[in-house]
């Protein structure tokens, strides 16, 4: 109890800092590894129309490189989420973004299809596994008043992977032969980010004091007090000789995947999974075969990549205009909102044809899309305690990935099968999935610490009101930290 005391403690100081040059700098090292995350994930949209010519292949063994490759990533969430709550937040995001990097460059010098599988395999497992611990990290240093906004901004850089992606697919991939080689080399950038990692992020003061090590995170604190301009704590004096010191704090047990299907987390685990499914099932679906699916319906190469790149550019947009909106409201409702309205432009978007329509419904669409990933990336690390916060976040991420295996299939079927129009039918439904199910069965967490986040079983609690919870560990709504 002593222990968890302490540890809430720690958790509070962070929550009361002021924003300053630390936080700024926290958010643009870890919005890299969101970066080339998304860069990895949709160069090949932008690469697939060239590949399909010169490699003569069909819609299904497009399906088939995407799909495979998600099998990675899958690997790669949770491998990454395991290892984040086993030895360390900071060590498992310079390992897996070591591994993409490695991967991006074998991207670049493959010479056939099954080779290309290995190497964007090899990529999705280490972009996934250090995207999914950069959302963990951010959640846990952030203030609670301003955890939604600050990881906003970092979607916000992040999503500039997609116009890159999308820009250099259309600059490069038209101008040469082995101009798609260029975009996937885009990937090996992420060494600056791991750079960025390794001077600029501390370990997490809440992970190791998790495990127990209340000496080290006090130290972190203490430095990042400081460069905020808090005066740390009086440092406790020795304790009376006549005292005995305090029994060390045993290590907790290693996480397990299967504590996550056992109660109390079975049920939130299950709301956070499917949630990352459908939303991101409709997401990546979009950006993925958007360019192939306008290039079905007659535009030439050219104006597919160039249609193609400028919805890709609204998606940095939607992450600034979420954050003003993700610690004002319910994150709940407004992801709910969102899904909607982005169901609605879905429907629209399969109906029309012509380019104009398509350019603005697209750049709607992609908006609304990108506005919704920040509510979904800060819920699902907000909604699980610290000692398995990566383990579920990571897995109910990684979950999706699985999932779009059989997605890229799924949509060359009903393409096929129902046409073009269904599509978007297919996707317009799975958007609006996961708002539905965070209403009805999800915690609210909005302006909460880590430490009062309400439990599974009782997810209408607000712990600002609820008599059972400390006081220390509820931070009033209308606290917020001067903006950075």
């Amino acid at each position: 109890m002593a222990a968890t005391a302490e540890a809430a403690a720690l958790g509070n100081r962070l929550d009361r800092l002021p924003l300053s040059a630390f936080h700024r700098r926290l958010v643009i090292a870890l919005a890299g590894m969101i970066l080339f995350e998304w860069v990895e994930t949709y160069a090949f949209a932008f690469v697939a129309p060239a590949l399909r010519d010169q490699w003569g292949l069909s819609l299904s063994a497009i399906a088939l490189v995407v799909g495979i490759s998600q099998l990675g990533a899958f690997a790669g969430g949770v491998l990454g989420g395991y290892l984040a709550d086993r030895i360390g937040r900071r060590r498992t995001m310079l390992a897996f973004v070591t591994v993409y990097c490695a991967g991006a460059a074998l991207c670049v010098i493959v010479q056939t299809p099954w080779q290309l599988v290995a190497a964007r395999s090899a990529a999705h497992f280490g972009a996934q596994g250090m995207a999914v611990v950069a959302i963990v990290v951010l959640t846990e240093f952030v203030p609670a008043a301003a955890r939604g906004r600050l990881q906003t901004y970092k979607v916000a850089v992040g999503s500039l992977g997609i116009p890159i992606a999308a820009w250099a697919g259309y600059f490069l991939v038209p101008q040469w032969t082995w101009g798609w080689r260029l975009v996937f080399a885009l990937g090996l950038f992420g060494a600056v980010f791991a750079w960025l990692i390794r001077r600029w992020v501390p370990e997490s003061p809440r992970w190791l004091a998790s495990r127990g090590d209340f000496a080290g995170a006090e130290e972190i604190v203490r430095s990042i007090e400081k460069q905020c301009g808090v005066r740390p704590p009086a440092e406790p004096g020795p304790p009376p000789a006549a005292l005995e010191p305090a029994p060390p704090v045993p290590a907790p047990a290693p996480p397990r995947v299967t504590e996550l299907l056992a109660r109390p987390h079975r049920r939130l685990f299950l709301v956070v999974a499917t949630m990352w499914v459908t939303g991101l099932l409709a997401y990546s679906a979009y950006n993925t075969w958007t360019p192939t699916l306008l290039s079905e319906t007659g535009l030439d190469l050219d104006d597919t990549l160039l249609l193609s790149a400028v919805l890709a550019t609204a998606a940095p947009l939607g992450a600034l205009v979420a954050v003003p909106l993700i610690d004002r409201w319910d994150r709940r409702r407004t992801q709910l909102a969102l899904g909607a309205l982005t169901a609605t432009a879905l429907l629209l978007f399969g109906l029309v044809r012509a380019p104009v329509a398509v350019l603005v419904l697209g750049c709607v669409v992609s908006l609304l899309f990108q506005m919704a990933v920040p509510f979904l990336q800060v819920y699902s690390a907000e909604v699980f305690p610290t000692r398995i916060r990566a383990l579920g976040s990571g897995t109910s991420n990684a979950l999706s990935r699985i999932f779009n295996f059989a997605a890229p299939s799924m949509v060359a079927l009903v393409f096929t099968g129902l046409g073009y129009t269904a599509v978007f039918v297919v996707l317009a439904a799975l958007s609006i999935t996961g708002g539905v199910l965070a209403v009805a069965f999800g915690p609210r967490t909005t302006g909460l610490s880590l430490d009062a986040t309400p439990p599974p079983g009782n997810p209408r609690t607000d712990p600002r009101t609820d008599p059972h919870t400390d006081p220390r560990t509820a931070l009033p709504s209308a606290q917020e930290p001067d903006r950075p």
